[in-house]
């Protein structure tokens, strides 16, 4: 084993005595050591129940003849990061979490690992753990919260709640409404019950073979997750004497494979940040030109919340992520033959499967859309490509030309759209912002949420070197690469330039002469850095640019 070099032999005797003053025993000692990786805290919801999932897995992992051995990774929570400068710390924990878990595990010689994650940048910081580490390693996340239930009946959501703020500041909605939301929002625990980051991340972990089935759907409130947890610290056992590694399941044909998912479920745009971090990791390269040739031959099958109006529990009732799979591996546009978690191939883990409900997946014959749920954007303004989930964007917008009004930074980006000066057929532009301009790359929930709940999503579009929450809907077009602080082209844009977008066609255009750029590119002086100090100022010095997954190099 593995963890033989702190447990075998005379040179151990010191490790042994420190593993003893932990209340181990030799016959414990003498089996497989599992880390149990527990993000549990009492400031996230999504992981509040994650003392209870990691004491299953325990179970599960003691019913299977191994010792597991818990610590912890940290998460923030980007909803109540958001709007403020505590964002800036959200997207730089993923590479957090990756060292400090590799340093965790390398430091104590696990042969295993089981993952409990469940919030946005805790899910694929824990993958880019496991490829780095590359020791068998099974995930199973804290679940889904359940939808909110207004007064009146309608259910509810936190997109619909942060666009509440936006109906509030048009006059639309009073006091007494935005209570109604912010009571009735988010009744449970779990990840937000959209088809947001963090459920898309958890989604996305089944598809590329890293999570038993309904890692990404069961609620965090069912017992079925207790049971699912309880499952995953069985098959890690089996998983590490098979001795099946990360770098095994997560090969280049299954990170095309979850990105064929991410299209049909239309997932966050973030998934085009983390999915190419983790295959990195892998030593695989993801580029945004093959996104766009899998969106262009993967129908939007889904339509979660913020693009409609089903949520996570529907999902799971209709059959869950493998209902979703089964459906395009009909179709031949999966790599059936990958391996997975479960020792067994997609196409056997398919076996059987059948879609429950073709109104939230609905079949291949009736997508949303052939194509895609995330569209890929290059043009003049982003020679590298931008993001935009086209699944959430209303047709009116699919095509739009408009002035643009530009903001150096979100707040004033947010102040501007709060006190009405943003109209029908303008373009926000959000600079430096970026990986590097910002640092740390903020999400755009708030203005984009406040344009959308003033009745303007159908109107205005918002282009950025940021990015986006997975509750974001309209034409919001993030991780406009190069950035403006690397000397991109969004630096130069004036108030008032003709910006036109064709989500369709693929493309977005400074409608502004060569010869202009190039006068204003002369004069363009890169603002001083924002924060100076501490881990972001190492981070903007790190990071890479937001269509290679803002990695640290």
């Amino acid at each position: 084993m593995r963890s033989d070099v702190v447990k075998k032999g005379a040179p151990a005797a010191p490790n042994r005595s420190l593993l003893y003053a932990l209340g181990y025993t030799r016959e414990e000692l003498e089996r497989p050591l599992i880390g149990v990786v527990c993000s549990y805290n009492e400031i996230v919801p999504g992981h509040m129940n994650l003392d209870k999932i990691a004491e299953a897995v325990k179970a599960g992992v003691r019913a299977a003849g191994g010792t597991p051995v818990e610590f912890p990774a940290i998460a923030v929570c980007d909803g109540i990061a958001m709007g403020h400068v505590g964002m800036k710390y959200s997207l730089v924990t993923r590479d957090l979490i990756a060292d400090s878990t590799e340093a965790m595990t390398m430091a104590h010689q696990f042969d295993g690992l089981v993952m409990i994650p469940n919030c946005d940048k805790n899910v694929p910081g824990l993958l880019m753990a496991a490829a780095r580490v590359n020791i068998p390693t099974i995930f199973v996340s804290g679940g889904p919260m359940l939808a909110g239930t207004m007064n009146d009946g309608r259910r509810t959501c936190l997109s619909h709640m942060f666009e509440a703020v936006g109906a509030y500041y048009a006059g639309k909605l009073d006091e007494e409404g935005l209570e109604e939301y912010e009571n009735n929002a988010c009744p449970t625990c779990g990840s937000c019950s959209g088809m947001y980051t963090a459920n898309s991340m958890n989604c996305l972990t089944e598809a590329i073979g890293m999570g038993l089935r309904g890692n990404g759907t069961i609620p965090a409130v069912w017992s079925a997750r207790l049971r699912l947890a309880k499952h995953a610290g069985m098959q890690i056992m089996d998983l590490v004497e098979k001795n099946i590694r990360p770098r095994d399941i997560m090969t280049e044909a299954a990170f095309h494979n979850a990105e064929t998912v991410d299209m049909a479920l239309g997932c966050s745009t973030n998934t085009m940040l983390h999915l190419p971090a983790i295959a990195h990791e892998c030593g695989i390269e993801l580029s945004f030109d093959m996104a766009n040739e899998i969106s262009a031959r993967t129908p939007n099958l889904c339509h979660l919340a913020p693009a409609g109006d089903t949520y996570m529990e529907d999902l799971e009732r209709a059959g869950g992520v493998y209902a979703v799979m089964a459906e395009l591996a009909q179709a031949g546009l999966l790599d059936t033959a990958a391996l997975t978690c479960t020792g067994r191939t997609v196409a056997e883990n398919l076996e059987g499967v059948v879609n429950r409900n073709e109104e939230i997946i609905r079949p291949l014959d009736n997508p949303y859309s052939r194509t895609g749920g995330i569209a890929v954007l290059k043009g003049n303004l982003a020679p590298d490509g931008c993001v935009v989930k086209q699944s959430a964007v209303a047709p009116e917008m699919m095509v739009h030309e408009g002035p643009a009004r530009v903001f150096d930074s979100e707040d004033d980006a947010i102040r501007a759209i709060y006190d009405g000066k943003i109209v029908a057929g303008d373009v926000v532009v959000i600079r430096y912002e970026g990986p590097k301009g910002g640092p740390g790359m903020r999400e755009m929930l708030n203005p984009t949420s406040a344009i959308a709940g003033m009745g303007l999503d159908k109107d205005v579009a918002l282009i950025t070197d940021g990015r986006f929450s997975g509750a974001t809907r309209g034409a919001s077009i993030g991780h406009v690469s190069p950035e403006a602080a690397s000397g991109g082209t969004i630096g130069l844009v004036e108030e008032g330039d003709l910006i036109a977008i064709d989500i369709p066609a693929r493309t977005i255009t400074l409608k502004v002469s060569e010869e202009e750029l190039a006068a204003r590119r002369a004069k363009w002086v890169c603002p001083e850095p924002k924060i100076k100090t501490g881990y972001l100022a190492r981070y903007a010095k790190l990071v890479s640019s937001a269509d290679r997954g803002a990695i640290l190099e």
